[in-house]
């Protein structure tokens, strides 16, 4: 570096010399500065940072350790066992010898969707329905509670997942049962077969 600041620099490059002259301005110097001093900053507070973690580290492991032992040498271990209990689907329960179950509740329909829980694309010219638990293939009656109209549907994919509601049904079906201009119904299932 000259006195007046400005670098002369000599570079060799496969047998010739290149020579370059570099005057930096005073912002120049001045932003140069700057980043030195943050980058100085910032890798001393992750050194601070590190270590108080470790330490945190250190000491919440002595206290865990601590606790372990006080709790081994003053109570036996104690294993827990899981039960497993077997699934029972909803259609195969039954209040009574021949009768199906049969639940009220509040049922929608809906319209466009790619493909259903069982892996059929789902169509919604087909009499199906959505049930959140009754094993796909289930066929149900659907009952209007006000009107009395029924159809029957089957079970091909999972929903609905609005609070309050019992079965989707596709757009066919609730064709069939007149709550097309509604939206939803108050409706019976039956469990057919």
């Amino acid at each position: 570096m000259s006195r007046d600041g400005v670098v002369a620099s000599h570079v060799d490059v496969k047998g010739r010399t290149f020579c370059a002259s570099l005057a930096p301005s005073a912002g120049a110097q001045k932003a140069l500065r700057l980043c030195a001093v943050m980058l100085g900053a910032a890798s001393l507070a992750a050194c601070v940072q590190s270590t108080v973690v470790s330490e945190r580290s250190q000491a919440l492991a002595g206290r865990t350790g601590a606790v372990e032992l006080t709790r081994t040498t003053s109570s036996p271990a104690r294993t827990r066992i899981a039960v497993a209990r077997r699934h029972t689907p909803y259609a195969a329960r039954s209040k009574s010898g021949d009768t199906k179950l049969t639940s009220q509740g509040i049922a929608s329909f809906y319209s466009e969707g790619q493909e259903t829980a069982n892996g059929e694309k789902f169509d919604g010219r087909e009499l199906t329905a959505a049930h959140p638990t009754l094993p796909f293939g289930t066929r149900l009656r659907v009952t209007d509670v006000k009107t009395g109209r029924s159809v029957t549907v089957r079970v091909n994919d999972r929903g609905p997942y609005v609070p309050g509601r019992i079965v989707d049904v596709s757009h066919s079906a609730a064709q069939t049962l007149g709550m097309v201009g509604k939206g939803i119904a108050n409706v019976r299932l039956d469990v057919v077969e």
